[in-house]
């Protein structure tokens, strides 16, 4: 028996080949070390004073390359599988399992569609756990009356969603995605499955169309709102940031005729929260609602777990509640553990990932790699943390947290009444005045990306964290579908990462002994993925424009110095292309991940670089850009076809038309000379790097070449884009050609 009770709840891997991966990481940065002396040392014989800049600066280009690959190296060098062992939780803590508070935030309804988000909301409800040791909280800094009305028709809707789920163990357990699962699987089954799925599906359209009809009309319908005392929070309201608090409990224990489902069982405790705006008062984002999430729940329910998602990425998987305990509860670890974080799975991503939205590697590899450096980052979704730890509780070796002490949920007094009206004053702008929210407690502020600076302070203050990626994904979201929309997302991640370099937040200083080296070069990668802009711009652009003028800016074929170069493209080519398919990718997928990078580098990081200097020098503001989820039917049809949208006009868009130009002039000018020039093939041994160099830039470019002159759909980049990239290059090629 005692051997029994002191059974791991879960057991950690370490992966294979981690010898042979190490022993070809050491010979590429051998290779690495030859290029740095190859530039160093052939400086002095660079034709004239712009041929020692210009090779200053390839040299330059090169060590940035070099330095960054050997942090990169630091979540490859030491991969950890997880699996938790739900089976032995059962046994263990049946009747002790903690209570779980679930967040899910949103800010916009017309971004964020009150359907797609309570239908993340039916699905969290409906996870396979303890209904009374369940609590959800839907924070809307939107302060919409629509997003509340799409929430009270779910709270009736789970009345039924809830007993249906659990008798037919569905999954996915978000309607829409279960109710789209089975239309595509055909699915055909018993009698009286068929009967209550025709009754639940039925329900669920009536309810649709009621929250459609209200979305597309911007009001509640009347019976409603007399129906609802709710709605009545809003007779004070004035916008979206200028209101009181709105706090309603749809669902909870204390109200007998509200409470259980038609089966007659609890339903989880159900919550409204619109935070206090005032135009005086900066809210700080998402950070600012989850503070305010934070202390209300601890007002009304104080679970001991929470779990955050993001509106749109709904469960995928009703058995991640226990996988996650599985790390928290675990006798000899698990005190250890502050967040276990799930991979952002996105289910829209098309067979071969148009626009490298899956981040597979960063899911599969990479923060596999950061759990074996101590823990992964936390990114803002997806992830269970311990109550303690998130609102400022150092860690010490003496700390235990006992579940067998069975908790009171319902320790308050009060009645729900009573129990709003205290919980009120906890999301209003003043409470955080004066006190260490935002600093030391609960999401740290002062940055785009308040996740990763709030998992750092987390780690900084010795607790672990770990990683999970289940068979069955936890979570699905929904990515970008267009090239403007994942441009901008990717500007505001590294926009908002480049800030933590900058501020107290720095793994460079903030996380110096206080976590593991190879856990501070981690979070390098991400913080420094705006600065790479500068590096890879300079590599898109100089070698190609010195084609022209027939000067070569790497080693000849004949030269000893030529190997390391092959043997770094052939070999981090082979290597990346192996990685991706080890992640479950496709050769297509590959190629598109590599133009999605130099998409990224080339416009999202450098236009973040210039934003972070712009605020730096108080020429800005910070801003909190949220991606939408609505996408346009003929603009859909095309991302399910993989036909790259660019649609619009924007300076992210103006460059990458310009650069993608501007190689192709410079390729088709050395083919010319190569045809009409005596020798002019010579150019293949003196410059045949440059060359390859320059015809990859052109290939890869291919869909810019397709949208600026040959498509005529919507999708195509303007016309106006089209003139001023043609334009540019032509007068960079001309003016280069002739100086």
């Amino acid at each position: 028996m005692e051997i029994t009770e002191h059974t791991p709840l879960f057991e950690t891997k370490k992966s294979r080949g981690r010898l042979i991966y190490r022993s070809f990481a050491t010979s590429l940065f051998v290779c690495i070390c030859f290029v740095w002396i190859y530039r160093i040392s052939q400086i002095k014989d660079a034709k004239g004073e712009d041929g020692k800049w210009v090779w200053l600066g390839m040299f330059g280009a090169e060590f940035w390359f070099g330095f960054y690959w050997v942090l990169t190296q630091a979540f490859r060098w030491n991969l950890v599988f997880r699996q938790p062992f739900r089976n032995r939780l059962s046994q263990r803590y049946e009747k002790k399992l903690p209570g779980v508070d679930i967040f899910v935030c949103t800010a916009d309804p017309d971004i964020e569609p009150p359907m797609m988000v309570i239908n993340t909301v039916l699905s969290v409800m409906a996870y396979d756990y303890p209904t009374e040791n369940l609590n959800v909280y839907l924070s809307d800094d939107a302060g919409s009356q629509i997003t509340f009305y799409a929430l009270l028709e779910a709270s009736n809707f789970a009345k039924h969603w809830i007993p249906f789920s659990r008798k037919f163990k569905v999954e996915p357990r978000s309607p829409a995605a279960y109710f789209k699962s089975i239309v595509s699987s055909g699915y055909s089954g018993d009698s009286d499955h068929v009967k209550e799925l025709t009754a639940i599906k039925k329900l669920y359209n009536e309810m649709e169309r009621r929250i459609e009809d209200a979305t597309k009309f911007g009001e509640v319908p009347k019976e409603a709102r007399l129906k609802h005392k709710g709605f009545s929070q809003w007779d004070s309201y004035s916008s979206r940031r200028d209101h009181d608090t709105i706090l309603e409990i749809l669902l909870h224990k204390k109200d007998p005729e509200n409470s259980k489902d038609v089966d007659g069982f609890l339903l989880p405790t159900l919550v409204y929260l619109a935070r206090e705006k005032r135009p005086q008062y900066f809210h700080n984002f998402k950070a600012g609602a989850m503070n305010s999430l934070l202390r209300v729940s601890s007002n009304i329910s104080d679970g001991k777990i929470i779990l955050n998602v993001d509106c749109d990425m709904y469960s995928n998987n009703s058995q991640s509640v226990r996988d996650a305990l599985c790390f928290f509860m675990d006798e000899e670890k698990g005190h250890k553990i502050a967040y276990v974080q799930f991979p952002q799975i996105f289910e829209n991503v098309t067979k071969n990932d148009l626009y490298g939205s899956g981040l597979i590697s960063i899911s599969e590899v990479e923060f596999p790699g950061a759990d074996g450096c101590g823990g992964p980052l936390y990114i803002g979704s997806g992830c269970f943390h311990r109550r303690e730890s998130l609102c400022g509780l150092k860690f010490s070796d003496q700390y235990r947290n006992d579940w067998n002490i069975n908790e009171d949920y319902h320790f308050k007094e009060a009645n729900l009444k009573e129990l709003e009206e205290e919980s009120k004053v906890l999301a209003s702008c003043t409470y955080e005045e004066n006190t260490l929210w935002g600093k030391e407690m609960g999401l740290r502020y002062g940055c785009p990306v308040e996740d990763v600076i709030t998992g750092l302070s987390i780690q900084c203050q010795g607790w672990k964290s770990v990683y999970y990626n289940p068979p069955r994904k936890a979570f699905l979201g929904l990515a970008p579908t267009t090239l403007p929309q994942t441009l901008v997302q990717h500007k505001r991640w590294s926009e908002g990462d480049l800030q933590i370099l900058l501020s107290k937040y720095s793994p460079a200083w903030y996380g110096f002994r206080r976590i593991t080296l190879a856990l501070q070069m981690g979070y390098s990668i991400y913080c420094l993925w705006a600065p790479s802009s500068f590096a890879t711009l300079y590599y898109s652009i100089i070698p190609s424009l010195y084609l022209l003028r027939g000067i070569p800016l790497f080693p000849k074929i004949s030269s000893p110095w030529f190997i390391p170069f092959a043997y770094i493209i052939v070999g981090e080519a082979t290597y990346s292309l192996l990685e991706f398919f080890f992640c479950g990718g496709t050769f297509q997928g590959w190629w598109n991940e590599l133009r999605i990078w130099l998409y990224k580098r080339t416009s999202s990081y450098l236009f973040a670089c210039i934003d972070t200097i712009l605020k730096l020098f108080g020429f800005s503001d910070s801003t909190f850009v949220i991606t939408t989820k609505v996408t346009e039917e003929e603009a859909s049809k095309r991302h399910e076809k993989e036909i790259m949208e660019f649609g619009t006009s924007s300076p992210m868009l103006t460059v990458l038309a310009t650069l993608a130009l501007l190689n192709l002039f410079c390729f088709l000018s050395v083919l010319k000379n190569a045809v009409l020039r005596e020798g002019g093939f010579g150019i293949c041994e003196t410059m045949v790097l440059q060359v390859l160099l320059c015809g990859f830039l052109v290939l890869i470019n291919l869909p810019i070449y397709q949208a600026l002159f040959f498509r005529k759909d919507n999708g195509k980049l303007p016309g106006s884009v089209a003139t001023k990239s043609v334009l540019l290059a032509l007068c960079v090629v001309t003016f280069f050609s002739f100086a």
